[in-house]
This record gives structure tokens, C-alpha cells and sequence, in this order.
């Protein structure tokens, strides 16, 4: 796992758990950024899945 993905994972939780807030509290703009952040993190752990299938891509491609 690289750093792109632990921090796309870490912001998708922190969103969930700032839209759940949101929902507790019947606020639909905390609700709103939860949801901004989830797809922020889905987007940047996306990012580091490419990076980490580029990397193993190469190493496969060195190795033969």
C-alpha cells in the first residue's frame, strides 16, 4: 500500500463519519462535506492504485 492510498482511505472514513454527523445533527452542509470528502479519498486512493499497478507493471517488465 502506498501513501496515496492510506490517505484516500483515511479521508473516505473521516467523510463518512462527517456525513453520519451530519445526518445526527440534521445538518445537510456537514452532510454535504462528508460526501465531498468521500470522493476526494476514493479519487486520490484511485490515484494510488494506479501508482502501485505502474510500479508493478515495471518491476514485472525489469524481471523479464
Amino acid at each position: 500500500m502506498n501513501k496515496n492510498q492510506v490517505k484516500g482511505e483515511a479521508k473516505d472514513i473521516a467523510g463518512k463519519i462527517q456525513e453520519e454527523a451530519g445526518k445526527m445533527l440534521g445538518s445537510t452542509e456537514q452532510q454535504a462535506k462528508g460526501l465531498k470528502k468521500q470522493a476526494e479519498g476514493k479519487i486520490l486512493k484511485g490515484v494510488g492504485d494506479l501508482k502501485e499497478a505502474a510500479t508493478d507493471l515495471e518491476e514485472a517488465v525489469k524481471k523479464s
